[in-house]
């Protein structure tokens, strides 16, 4: 019998709370829109395909919102959507002027010529007045903003997508409102949709705690390793094993309510996971739980070897399944995802031709199959889970072309075949192999760093324990209702997501990251009315201008020899250092360790020290990465500014990328050839000019030095300058340093 090599597609929806009042309007849109434009194509694609099943995992909260819009629910965005234009505020014109234009750019915005010159005349200038803005251009940003997020699945099956699309522009209040209306009759079709596909046995689904919380902080932070994590914990204790458990019978209770089956298996929030963590969900009956595969080579203590490709050398430990038994003899199964396809899909597939990225993964999947071709056992499961909305909208239209091209070669190759984990599970019993021991660890490794001890991380750790051990106190006295209790805890479960702990602090930044820290803070300070105590003065305080911002400023002047090399290089001591935490992919995705600044009478110098591990180990999409630094003047006779030249990667644009910059200058980071590095200065109309005439010094060796001249940036003595620094693939921003305000240098 020919052996075949079984696939689990798992594709993660998830969307936390946006509400800071139970049934109030919606903070963010984020949940509508990924609705009109994810859910229902990801699961409607396998009508093409008859021999594709699919695994999803969704969220509770995300289906509370599905929900409330069913219904009559509406988001900030939405509401003004269908307001008047002529009743809209001067605050509500200056919200539509800065969160109106959250959306790819390239591929969404630049298609629509209406929208486009709103874009850009909106960005045209850091200081916008809203009076330059006609009540029509209002209502139009908010028509397009809205009509830009449909899939093209609907604008085939609604015409009056594609008129308001035709129209253009001039929309009217009634078409605003239909437009809002098509989003519900979309939104009402999806939990139907998936009943349906669940029923006929096309897809399973399962879920997360209800909240989406890291299960091993909230069950014992002690548990984690503490050497892998660069600050302390937090110092309260944080032991809430009761709010796990209640997370996990309220996500199960919903999903049952809902979907009329209670799921078998348990996504992990962020794939973390512990050995109580698996006590704790078998002793729930979940039948099996997925994680990375860092967690398997760290339980297991062997390294998955891969070659320059990411190929593994040996898949087979990882395209096996694990039966693992807690201390009270209770049984779980673990599958573990291939964490490289994940990346690729992420991260480098949607720069390149996605047909040719679909062959690329199929490629990937069939070296594993011939891998495993002479194996001792019959069967084997690669998983591949990911979250299943949010990189399509960087792919040409939104990732459909990628995706059907991979189902449809997946579909026709009798040696794959797309399963249903649970059955997968349940057929190949005598495949399973024990699991003794279960390392502790989550998608980063055995890292917890994004969500707990880093300084603003911490101080929201210790807000929310401070807050659930008030109620804990009011509870004692007697004086609250029961509904007073579970009302006041509902919030409590709220704060315990991952998305708040995610944004705070280093190193993620989502541009919005006042908006998510009011949703945190108005959660626990609504603890406070419902049990009838003074809210702490510290909640009225955002924690992001609490902690500010982690910058080490220059101590004196510094004149270090430009020369690239790191030994005995104690010049940079005395200099400004911005220390560069590891990103969401660590040391994968990392350009730079640590940036370093500093200047004398003459120059301004930087220093970037190299993650080496990024250049020698990036895969065969090469790419051309590049620095950029761009200086303003304050110099009464540089009068010129431009715009950023770089293309912005993430949906919001923020601030410091707004305003207009007389000098840039641009090198290249690259483990190969040296590319001449370009010094530029703006011009008349906005333009930048390339001057070769300059006398900036830059050394590429172990480390990246530079030292650029006063004189050629036209900064006097006494002259004080602003400057930041971009760095980016092919032109795409990818990093921004600092991210919330220019550094300033004045010239001795």
């Amino acid at each position: 019998m020919k052996k075949e090599l079984s696939l689990a597609f798992v594709w993660h929806f998830h969307q936390p709370n946006y509400q800071t009042q139970p049934n109030g309007i919606r903070i963010m849109p984020w949940a509508r829109l990924h609705a009109i434009k994810d859910y229902l194509d990801m699961l409607l694609v396998i009508d093409k395909f008859p021999n594709i099943k699919l695994n999803f995992s969704l969220v509770p909260t995300l289906i509370d919102a599905i929900e409330d819009y069913s219904k009559d629910g509406h988001d900030i965005h939405s509401k003004l959507t269908v307001t008047p234009v002529e009743e809209l505020t001067n605050d509500d014109k200056v919200y539509i002027l800065n969160y109106f234009f959250d959306v790819n750019y390239q591929n969404k915005i630049s298609k629509f010529p209406r929208y486009n010159e709103l874009y850009l005349k909106r960005y045209s200038k850091h200081d916008v007045n809203i009076n330059e803005f006609s009540n029509q251009d209002y209502a139009d940003i908010m028509m397009l903003f809205n009509l830009v997020w449909f899939d093209d699945i609907w604008k085939n099956k609604y015409p009056e997508i594609n008129a308001f699309i035709k129209k253009g522009r001039n929309y009217t209040l009634q078409e605003r409102r239909e437009l809002i209306e098509l989003n519900r009759k979309i939104i009402r079709q999806i939990i139907p949709a998936f009943k349906k596909y669940q029923d006929e046995g096309r897809i399973e689904i399962i879920t997360t705690p209800y909240n989406h919380p890291i299960l091993p902080i909230l069950i014992n932070p002690n548990d984690l390793k503490i050497s892998t994590l660069k600050n302390p914990m937090p110092d309260c204790k944080i032991a809430l094993m009761v709010d796990v458990k209640e997370q996990l019978k309220m996500a199960l209770d919903k999903m049952e309510a809902t979907f009329g089956k209670k799921p078998k298996g348990i996504w992990p929030s962020e794939h973390c996971i512990s050995q109580k963590t698996l006590d704790v969900l078998a002793n729930m009956d979940t039948e099996w739980v997925i994680t990375d595969e860092s967690v398997l080579s760290n339980s297991i203590k062997k390294d998955f070897v891969r070659d320059f490709r990411g190929c593994y050398e040996d898949p087979y430990d990882l395209c096996s399944f694990y039966l693992y038994k807690t201390k009270r003899d209770k049984e779980i199964n673990i599958i573990f995802r291939n964490s490289v396809f994940p990346n690729l899909i992420t991260f480098e597939y949607p720069k390149y031709d996605s047909v040719r990225c679909a062959n690329d993964l199929y490629d990937r999947i069939k070296n594993i199959y011939d891998k495993l071709k002479n194996s001792p056992d019959k069967c084997h499961l690669l998983t591949i889970a990911m979250d299943g909305e949010n990189s399509w909208e960087y792919y040409p239209n939104d990732g459909a072309i990628f995706l059907e091209r991979l189902y449809s070669l997946i579909n026709d190759d009798k040696s794959l075949k797309t399963v249903l984990v649970s059955d997968y599970i349940s057929e190949n019993k005598k495949s399973e192999k024990p699991l003794k021991k279960v390392t502790t660890g989550s998608w980063l490794n055995q890292e917890f760093q994004l969500w707990i001890a880093e300084p603003t991380k911490n101080l929201a750790w210790k807000y929310l324990v401070q807050t659930r051990n008030d109620l804990k106190e009011a509870e004692k006295s007697g004086n609250l209702t029961k509904e007073q209790i579970q009302s006041a805890k509902s919030e409590i479960y709220v704060t315990e997501g991952s998305d708040w702990f995610w944004w705070y602090g280093e190193p993620n930044n989502s541009g919005q990251d006042h908006i998510f820290d009011f949703m945190f803070r108005e959660h626990l300070k609504n603890v406070y009315k419902i049990i009838d105590k003074s809210i702490p003065q510290y909640l009225e305080m955002p924690l992001i201008a609490y902690m500010g911002k982690p910058l080490k400023n220059p101590v004196r002047e510094i004149t270090p020899n430009i020369n690239g090399i790191i030994k005995g290089n104690d010049e940079w001591l005395q200099a400004g250092c911005i220390d560069i935490p590891d990103g969401p992919i660590l040391n994968e995705n990392k350009i730079f360790n640590r940036i370093y600044f500093g200047n004398d009478k003459d120059n301004l110098y930087l220093r970037f020290d190299t993650n080496k591990y990024f250049l020698e180990n990036r895969d065969s999409f090469k790419e051309y990465y590049s620095i950029y630094v761009y200086v303003k003047s304050y110099n009464n006779q540089m009068e010129q500014s431009s715009a950023v030249r770089t293309t912005n990667k993430a949906d919001m644009i923020l601030p410091i990328l707004l305003d207009g910059y007389t000098k840039e200058i641009k090198f290249a980071i690259t483990s190969a050839r040296k590319y001449p590095m370009q010094f530029s200065e703006s011009v008349k109309d906005g333009l930048w000019e390339l001057n070769w005439n300059h006398h900036i010094k830059y050394v590429q060796n172990e480390i990246y030095e530079v030292s650029i001249p006063f004189d050629d940036l036209k900064i006097q003595s006494g002259e004080s300058f602003d400057f930041f620094i971009i760095t980016g693939c092919s032109g795409v921003t990818e990093d921004i340093y600092p991210k919330d305000a220019a550094l300033t240098i004045t010239r001795p």
